[in-house]
């Protein structure tokens, strides 16, 4: 992964932003040599939020199931009728 420190980036934006793009691979900026916050170009970042909406709503289910709040699929088809019709 590459390192940029904070002041690279304002003075070199455009050029950062170019590689960014080119490699897709994150940047992590740093100030005062400690971490501060990752760049990462936007397709990559859309697809991350994607995958953390379908990794929560897997943990919401599997807490569901530990739960014991499931429905059998008679049950299932009779409270979701209204959509199903």
């Amino acid at each position: 992964m590459k390192v940029e420190i904070v002041t690279t980036l304002k003075r070199q934006a455009t050029k950062i932003l170019a590689e960014l793009h080119e490699s897709k691979e994150p940047i992590l900026i740093t100030e005062h040599g400690k971490p501060s916050a990752y760049l990462v170009d936007a397709e990559s970042f859309e697809q991350m939020q994607k995958r953390m909406c379908i990794l929560e709503g897997i943990a919401r289910g599997e807490r569901a199931l530990l739960e014991k709040r499931t429905y059998t699929q008679k049950q299932a088809k009779s409270k979701m009728k209204k959509w199903l019709d």
